[in-house]
C-alpha cells in the first residue's frame, strides 16, 4: 500500500499562544501538514504563525473562500506564506455557496465552477508574470488582469508557485479539479463509495482535459472519525458526528452523496427540520447504519488500519478530528500505526 499523509488542523482561535502550541505539538507528534479552516476567523493569519514556529510541517487553508476574494489578492497571499513558509504552502479553495457570497461577503455569485476554474488560471497568470517575466494579459468571462508595473512585481518567488487544492463535492466542480489544480480537498460529507464511483472518474475528466496524471495530483479526505479513550468520550463522538452528517446532509448541493445510497429522500426531511431550527431531531435520523457509511468508526488504536483499509488506495492525503490528541503518547502511537499500515 503506498504511503499516505496525515494530517490534522489548527484551531480556529485569536490566541496566537494556542496556535503556536498546536502547530509545534503537530510536528513534534508526527503530523504531516496542518489546515487552517476559514469559519469565524481568518484562514491565513494562523499558517503564518505556523510557518515561523515550525521546520518541516506543511501548512494549507482547508478552504479559503475563493470568491470572497479575486485573483490578485489570492496570488498575493499565497505567494507571500509560499515565501514565509519556504515552500511548505498549499492554498485550498472553496466555492462556499450563493446565500454566503452574496448576503456575507457581498459578492457576485454566478456558474461556481467555471469561475472556479478561470480563478485558478488567472491566479497562475499572475504568478508567471512575477516568477517568469511573462506579460500579464488575462482575459476571462469571470476576471481581467491586464496590468502589472514593476512597482506591484514582487519579482520571482524563490520557492515557486504555492499548490492549489480546490474543494469539491458535485462532479463539476470535482472536473475542474482534476483539470486545473494540484489536488482536491475532498468534503467530509463523502463515503467510500461516492468517492470510488463519483469523484474519481470526475477528475479523470479533468485530467483528460489538460493531459495531466493522477501521478501528479494529490486527493486529500478529512473523513469523519467516531473514536474515543472511554465510553463517554466515545458516545460524545458518536453523537457529535451524527449532528454533523445531518448538518451536512440537509444542504441541498449535498444531496447527491446521499442519493447514491438511496438515502434521498433523508435530505428533504433534513432539509426541512434544518429551517425549523430543528437541530437535535435532526441528528436523530442519523441511523447507526449511515453513521457507520460515512465515518470510520472505532478504538483509537484501530483508525490507522480501518481508514487505510478503506481509503488507502484512492487518497494521498487523510485529515480527521482527534479530541483524545491530549493524550500524547497515545495519539504518538496512532499515527506510527498508519506508517506501520502503510509500510
Amino acid at each position: 500500500m503506498p504511503s499516505v499523509k496525515v494530517d490534522t488542523g489548527l484551531p480556529g482561535t485569536t490566541d496566537i499562544n494556542a496556535i503556536v502550541q498546536a502547530a509545534q505539538d503537530a510536528e513534534q507528534l508526527g503530523w504531516d501538514a496542518v489546515w487552517s479552516a476559514e469559519t469565524s476567523h481568518d484562514p491565513f493569519f494562523p499558517l503564518l504563525l505556523a510557518a515561523e514556529h515550525t521546520e518541516s510541517l506543511e501548512l494549507g487553508t482547508g478552504i479559503a473562500v475563493a470568491f470572497a476574494r479575486n485573483p490578485m489578492t489570492l496570488a498575493n497571499v499565497g505567494y507571500d506564506l509560499q515565501a514565509y513558509s519556504r515552500g511548505r504552502a498549499t492554498l485550498g479553495l472553496g466555492s462556499q455557496i450563493k446565500a454566503h457570497i452574496e448576503k456575507r461577503f457581498s459578492m457576485p455569485w454566478s456558474h461556481p465552477a467555471p469561475r472556479m476554474r478561470e480563478l485558478v488560471l488567472a491566479m497562475r497568470a499572475i504568478w508567471a508574470s512575477w516568477n517568469n517575466g511573462d506579460k500579464l494579459d488575462f482575459r476571462g468571462e469571470f476576471y481581467r488582469h491586464t496590468l502589472m508595473t514593476p512597482f506591484f512585481n514582487p519579482g520571482p518567488n524563490p520557492y515557486g508557485a504555492p499548490k492549489v487544492f480546490l474543494a469539491a463535492v458535485g462532479e463539476r466542480m470535482t472536473e475542474v479539479a482534476g483539470e486545473v489544480a494540484d489536488g482536491i480537498l475532498v468534503h467530509a460529507f463523502t463515503t467510500e463509495r461516492y468517492v470510488r464511483e463519483v469523484t474519481v472518474p470526475a477528475l479523470e475528466r479533468g485530467f483528460a482535459r489538460s493531459g495531466r496524471r493522477r501521478a501528479d495530483f494529490e486527493i486529500s479526505g478529512p473523513f469523519f472519525i467516531v473514536t474515543g479513550t472511554d465510553e463517554a468520550e466515545f458516545e460524545r463522538a458518536k453523537q457529535g458526528t451524527k449532528q454533523q452528517i445531518a448538518f451536512y446532509g440537509s444542504t441541498p448541493a449535498y444531496r447527491g452523496v446521499l442519493e447514491l445510497h438511496g438515502w434521498g429522500d433523508l435530505q428533504t426531511e433534513l432539509n426541512a427540520l434544518s429551517k425549523q431550527g430543528e437541530w437535535v431531531k435532526m441528528g436523530e435520523l442519523i441511523t447507526d447504519d449511515i453513521l457507520e457509511t460515512f465515518a470510520i468508526v472505532g478504538e483509537p488504536e484501530d483508525v490507522p488500519g480501518l481508514m487505510l483499509h478503506r481509503y488507502g488506495d484512492v487518497v494521498d492525503r487523510l485529515s480527521f478530528y482527534a479530541p483524545y490528541r491530549s493524550d500524547r503518547d497515545r495519539w504518538r502511537k496512532v499515527l506510527a500505526g498508519f506508517r506501520e499500515e502503510a509500510g
